[in-house]
């Protein structure tokens, strides 16, 4: 009876076993820096979209906007970062856009009759 623990056999050629074996950790070493470099990146990137300043500033509790004389607000809709207000000026519509964050005036839109 042969015990297999104990009958080790000799490696038939040491250099190409101490080759391959440096081969491997060398492409182990690659292979983790690699990783290591993925996740770094993944980390940064997560990280830069968490705490980046969009330099946003809150709208105030009281914003006041005045409308001419006899003016309607028809509807209100909200379109990406757009408040959007459609007013009825004496029969003429016109909507007009704020920034939703800060409520400043984004731009106006008349409609108005070809004669």
């Amino acid at each position: 009876m042969t015990d297999s623990a104990n009958s080790a056999t000799p490696d038939p050629n040491p250099e190409l076993t101490a080759a391959l074996t440096s081969r491997v950790r060398r492409m182990m070493l690659i292979a983790g820096l690699t990783t290591a470099l993925g996740m770094g990146a993944v980390l940064i990137a997560i990280g830069y979209r968490l705490f980046r300043g969009d330099g946003s500033v809150q709208p105030s509790a009281d914003v006041t906007a005045s409308l001419p004389k006899g003016a309607k607000i028809v509807s209100t809709a909200v379109a990406g970062d757009r408040l959007l207000v459609t007013v009825d000026i004496r029969g003429a519509i016109e909507i007009r856009a704020f920034d939703a964050r800060t409520l400043k005036p984004a731009g106006q839109l008349k409609f108005v009759s070809e004669p």
